[in-house]
């Protein structure tokens, strides 16, 4: 018990200097709230015409996504930081204080779970200026968001083995970006998966982020959820079973060498 209360302990150490140092690369800041933004007002003012969306403004189709998407980039700032404490020795450093070696990674990831919950409230803020509303309860809405950054939670695990095989932290953050990328676009968080050619549908409909992105919106504007919520919990918790233990592994390798 006192093992695991330490353990908790060093993670939350760990958890606040990753945090006290994202104010301190303004690179990474704004491409982490900045970016989302423009992404918003350019698909809602400037694409959203041309979308159609029945039975919903497209600002309120388009906000459960931009969100979903700007939660799983959110695992970007382990992966640069990882590497970048890697390449630092820093790590090494760590290695010789009395601290559990689990806190190094679990303290990137949680600190993630805190920047998505920030970069949430963010996007939550800019939708409400431009006219998305809420179509459901204040559980089901928090439900909504606890769901989402359990997902972000996963990728950020994801991001962690990228920055662990990576050889620097802008090539780890660029292999994040390719793997993020497309499964966003090629999803239900942009447009209706209906309008999209036969074979991109088959696909998009099996990609983990449509399901999370439906889910999102059975909960934040009460569309039908079908069994999207449980599929979603059930991509979450398995993206964590299989990367975090190779991702732990991976890192064992790399501080033993």
């Amino acid at each position: 018990m006192r093992q695991l209360l330490a353990a908790i302990g060093d993670t939350l150490v760990i958890t606040r200097r990753n945090l006290m140092r994202i104010p301190r690369a303004p690179d990474l800041l704004i491409g982490f709230t900045v970016q989302p933004v423009m992404f918003v007002l350019l698909f809602v003012y400037v694409f959203g015409g041309a979308i159609k969306t029945p039975g919903f403004k497209y600002v309120d189709y388009l906000m459960p996504g931009i969100i979903t998407q700007t939660i799983a980039f959110g695992g970007y700032l382990t992966a640069v930081g990882l590497s970048e404490d890697l390449r630092k020795g820093l790590v090494d450093r760590f290695r010789s204080l009395p601290m559990a070696r689990s806190a190094v990674l679990a303290g990137r990831t949680l600190a993630d779970v805190v920047m998505n919950l920030l970069a949430t409230a963010l996007m939550v803020a800019v939708g409400l200026a431009i006219g998305f509303r809420f179509a459901t309860s204040v559980p089901q809405v928090l439900a909504g968001i606890l769901l989402l950054l359990l997902f972000g939670f996963a990728f950020s695990w994801i991001f962690a083995l990228m920055g662990l095989l990576a050889s620097s932290a802008e090539s780890a953050g660029s292999i994040g970006f390719l793997i993020v990328f497309p499964l966003t676009f090629v999803s239900s968080a942009f447009v209706p998966v209906q309008s999209m050619p036969s074979l991109l549908q088959a696909f998009a409909k099996a990609n983990p982020f449509t399901i999370v992105v439906d889910a999102a919106r059975a909960l934040f504007l009460g569309t039908p959820a079908g069994n999207s919520i449980w599929l979603a919990l059930a991509w979450s918790l398995g993206l964590i079973a299989v990367f975090a233990p190779v991702a732990v592994a991976r890192y064992r390798r790399v501080v033993a060498n």
